[in-house]
């Protein structure tokens, strides 16, 4: 973690009261910093701007902040116009933590990924909240938004705040008990010592979602102290439709983490169940698609080539380290993160089957994004994919039409360019990993030798060359 030296803080400076927060607030005085410019990130400080706020972006990635000066946009669906709007009514971006200073409100975007054994890597928060704590000032908001385990706001983020912050600094907490969703008798006068405001509010971004606007996801919200959890919901009921308030932050942490689980244990058990059902030569979309028919108590979930993308690859892990800090074992969880992560290896092994053998074969994959329609690699099954055929022997290209090309990530340095579709034909295998909107799929089968479909993107297709997965 980067230690940065404290500053004096300015003890004479007259504390501030939660009224005037929330008044600074309703009027759009109130200057909002977003911390992480990626998937999460960029897009809430467009929304603070589109809420008539002062905001000001930072990211250690001078490629971004460069971008967004220069009114250019790295994100799909996200327009240079867009970009350029936010500049006009003041959002700027840079890479100097000293900004954060004049800031009233900061938002924490910052990856939570895991480390080589499953186990959460912190470095983003640790040396993102190192960096910040010299600049706070009195009666500032901190607010981290990134997945991570029960406790963390607490635990991690506050002693940093209170040991690297100015002399002095303090994080505000409740004198007594306060429901965080009650009505303040009166304002509260922070602390004596001139104190922080910190929550937790975790992001529920879905990318390439089309129907569900970013504002109207509920946002959850759980401060350390209530003057905290009203503070943020005051903030962020400025740009989402409805605010959760809870009763600590690690309450909203749990949140979070139960609604990826949720997920991740109900793929598994489609996952698992598709290859019953390949087995008995049943279709499990069929079956999903009839289940759904009942009115209560189910809802549908469907299988794939593995799971990818920010949260549920990566959200489950961080409870199961955390459980074993109290000597409890989540073995639903793991379970389901064993047959996720095993779904890969599953489609490289019936691509096998199909060629009998893998070396010197030629295999195009259709699709590296995690996600249809979206440009993001993160976790993505398809480069695990692309990994084990690669390791088996087997030449391997790519086709997506939102990555011309894939470099190296945390995880893989594949170094590779987009095969052009005309040249389908001349692989001896095409594996259909992300189904693209773009792809016509009755025309790649066509043009095929062989079709390995782990999407379901063939249903009411027959043809001889057709492997579904």
């Amino acid at each position: 973690m980067i230690e940065t030296p404290a500053r004096n803080l300015n003890l004479d400076a007259q504390p501030i009261t939660l009224q005037t927060w929330l008044d600074r607030v309703a009027a759009r005085e109130s200057h909002v910093a977003i911390i992480g410019l990626g998937y999460v990130g960029l897009p809430l400080a467009l929304l603070f701007s589109d809420a008539r706020f002062r905001v000001t972006g930072l990211d250690i990635d001078p490629h971004k902040v460069d971008s967004l000066n220069a009114n250019r946009s790295y994100i799909h669906r996200i327009e240079p116009e867009h970009i350029l709007h936010a500049r006009s009514t003041g959002f700027s971006a840079t890479t100097d933590f000293a900004a954060l200073s004049a800031c009233d409100a900061i938002l924490i975007c910052v990856p939570t990924p895991l480390g080589p054994n499953h186990q959460p890597d912190m470095s983003f928060v640790e040396n993102t909240i190192a960096a910040l704590a010299p600049h706070t000032r009195p009666g500032q908001l901190i607010v981290l938004e990134s997945t991570t385990w029960p406790g963390t706001t607490e635990e991690l983020v506050i002693p940093i705040l209170e040991r690297l912050g100015p002399a002095g600094t303090k994080v505000a907490r409740n004198p007594t008990p306060v429901e965080p969703a009650a009505p303040l008798a009166e304002p509260y006068t922070l602390d004596p010592i001139p104190s922080l405001l910190v929550a937790f509010s975790p992001e529920r971004e879905d990318p390439g979602n089309l129907i569900t606007p970013r504002h109207a996801v509920p946002k959850v919200i759980g401060g350390v102290d209530a003057r905290a959890t009203q503070a943020a919901a005051a903030l962020y009921a400025t740009i989402f439709d409805q605010t959760v308030q809870m009763s600590s932050p690690a309450a909203a942490e749990m949140t979070k983490l139960l609604e990826n689980i949720y997920r991740s244990v109900n793929i598994a058990l489609v996952n698992e169940l598709k290859q019953l059902c390949l087995a008995m030569n049943i279709d499990i979309w069929e079956v999903i698609d009839a289940a759904a028919t009942k009115p209560f108590g189910f809802q549908p979930f469907y299988p794939g080539p593995g799971i990818g993308g920010h949260c549920i690859p990566v959200d489950p892990f961080y409870l199961t380290w955390r459980a074993k800090q109290f000597q409890q074992r989540t073995r639903f969880i793991e379970l389901a993160g064993e047959i996720n992560e095993a779904m890969p290896a599953f489609v490289a092994q019936t691509v096998e089957n199909a060629l009998t053998t893998l070396q010197n074969k030629k295999i195009l994959i259709l699709g590296v994004a995690y996600k249809r329609d979206i440009d993001d690699l993160r976790e993505s099954p398809s480069l695990t994919i692309i990994d084990l055929l690669q390791r088996a022997g087997a030449e391997v290209a790519y086709n997506d039409p939102f990555f011309p090309e894939v470099g190296h990530g945390r995880h893989y340095s594949l170094k590779m360019q987009s095969t052009p579709l005309n040249l389908v034909p001349t692989f001896d295998c095409v594996v259909l990993v992300t189904d693209h909107s773009t792809y016509e799929i009755a025309n790649l089968v066509q043009a095929s030798n062989l079709f390995v479909d782990t999407r379901n993107a063939t249903r009411g297709l027959t043809a001889p060359n057709i492997i579904r997965c």
